[in-house]
């Protein structure tokens, strides 16, 4: 009995140096990308956009590759972790890149593109995106760069290496990749790094485009820290128009921009603590939230992934979409249904005008 018990009290401290270790491991491993780093442009496009004449913008998350309509995420309440494989997970994102191409933007704003990602199965997806797109002038700004999370514990999520990527027609002149605040605490190593990036974009008219690529937090504890971001984002916004400048900012802000989606999902979002109403009073005088509302053709933007996605009773909400200054004139924006079919957002299209105020 007495062999017994030293057995089990050696076990049991073995697995408490193990767990304290790993604890250890993350604490001392954690760290987040340097603010005001500097972003390289690919060197392709023309030499600006042209003012006067409609051209047009798409934002999209992609959710790592991971999200097909049957996949459903451990952090919303569902099963996986990973993608269902590295083949569905190519297959995902050769099927964003087939529509893109198709639409063939002017502007693309693309969030969580992973690369070197246990989740993903270590595909460079920024690289196969730039790839199809060699005519296009890109910068890649690194969201979070995560320590290897050991959950869940049968399939870690691993470690995370993600980030938005944008590509313009114009060559992208001056980039900046910006941190932007998170929570403290357990929750940092969950909701992991944020940021958004700034690039400078010249226009024929001798002003430029301040062009924002942002992917604001999901997971913190009540929202209050996706408030916080979007706040900071808009003072560098406002600054840009004050200098002349035309501003367009769009992205996943993971606030419900129509206030109350489940209003128009037929869908209660009750249990959705993620998505709280989008505080219209930040949006800076001179600027404007576009609406891509269409009660006539309703479609939304993203999905819960607590399950599988069936229509009519997964709840939706509208967390994709733009902010522009007054400068800049839009003529249409619409969310695009793709029936979530290769990521848990559907993307959002819209047609502007620089100048054309």
């Amino acid at each position: 009995m007495k062999k017994v018990l030293i057995a089990l009290l050696i076990v049991l401290a073995l697995l408490l140096l193990i767990v304290g270790g790993y604890v250890a491991y993350l604490f001392i491993d954690y760290h987040r990308i340097e603010d005001d780093q500097v972003l390289t442009a690919s060197t392709a496009g023309a030499s600006s956009l042209p003012a006067g004449v409609e051209q047009s913008i798409v934002t999209w998350n992609i959710g790592f590759g991971a999200y097909s309509a049957d996949y459903s995420f451990f952090m919303d309440g569902g099963t996986e972790s990973r993608a269902f494989s590295k083949e569905a997970c190519e297959e995902n994102v050769n099927a964003v890149i087939a529509k893109l191409t198709d639409w063939n933007a002017d502007l693309m704003l693309v969030q969580e593109v992973d690369f070197d990602s246990t989740r993903s199965y270590h595909i460079d997806q920024r690289q196969m995106i730039e790839a199809a797109f060699p005519d296009r002038s890109a910068i890649f700004a690194q969201n979070y760069d995560s320590s290897y999370l050991f959950y869940p514990v049968l399939k870690p999520i691993g470690a995370s290496k993600s980030g938005i990527l944008t590509l313009s027609s114009a060559q992208i002149g001056d980039a900046v990749r910006r941190s932007l605040p998170i929570e403290g605490g357990i929750n940092k190593f969950f909701d992991l790094d944020r940021c958004y990036s700034v690039s400078s974009i010249p226009v024929d008219d001798g002003k430029t485009l301040k062009l924002y690529n942002l992917h604001l937090s999901a997971y913190s504890s009540d929202g209050s820290i996706a408030t916080e971001q979007l706040a900071l984002m808009v003072q560098e916004m406002a600054a840009d128009y004050a200098a002349g400048n035309y501003v367009i900012a769009g992205g996943d802000f993971n606030k419900d921009l129509w206030g109350d989606s489940s209003a128009y999902s037929g869908v209660s979002g009750v249990d959705a603590s993620w998505c709280k109403p989008f505080p219209t009073e930040l949006v800076p005088e001179g600027f404007t939230l576009v609406n891509a509302l269409d009660e006539a053709n309703l479609v939304l933007s993203s999905r819960n992934t607590d399950t599988a996605y069936v229509k009519g009773k997964t709840f939706e909400a509208t967390l994709d979409g733009f902010i522009v200054s007054d400068n800049v004139r839009v003529n249409s924006c619409a969310i695009v249904d793709t029936a979530y079919a290769n990521t848990d957002h559907n993307p959002v299209r819209m047609s502007f005008v620089l100048g054309g105020a």
